[in-house]
């Protein structure tokens, strides 16, 4: 048999159940007879086991605490040799493909050696990647994380 030999509707319609007797669906409607399952109103959940509530106590409580503020993006203190500039900034760390977005927090961590003397405005740093900066003539500036202005112009707002 070839799917175009077939000849089953396409829109078939649903059955109407509970219509009377001669309509085919009639008295119980398919629900069988008596019983929880066969009342109308409320559906039982997929946790209940008939009122001892076992399985519920059975599954683990899922523990802890998790956080729903974004983690900062890390740049290694060994990565920023790659600029020539002075200054480093979100904007500069983001045209160079070190992080994913200007608008993240970004924090310096101390890993890898660092020769270039630089002005590193990001919005944190650890210790030890602050005096790595500070002993080759660097500084590090705690800066607030920059803010992606509106797309809108002037025009479109006063419509």
């Amino acid at each position: 048999m070839k799917f175009h030999e077939l000849t089953a509707a396409a829109n078939k319609d649903r059955k109407r159940v509970g219509r009377g007797i001669s309509a085919g669906g009639g008295k119980t409607a398919g629900r069988g007879t008596k019983g929880q399952n066969s009342r109308t109103g409320k559906k039982l959940g997929a946790t209940f086991m008939g009122g001892q509530g076992v399985l519920v106590q059975r599954i683990p409580k899922k523990r802890g605490f998790r956080s729903l503020r974004t983690p900062a993006q890390v740049v290694y203190t060994g990565a920023l040799e790659a600029f020539e500039g002075k200054s480093v900034d979100n904007f500069s760390l983001y045209e160079q493909n070190f992080v994913a977005t200007p608008y993240h927090a970004v924090k310096i961590i101390s890993k890898g050696e660092l020769t270039k003397a630089l002005t590193v405005k990001v919005a944190g740093a650890s210790a030890s990647a602050i005096a790595t900066i500070e002993k080759i003539g660097g500084s590090y500036e705690k800066v607030v994380v920059p803010v992606k202005k509106s797309e809108k112009t002037d025009e479109t707002s006063k419509a």
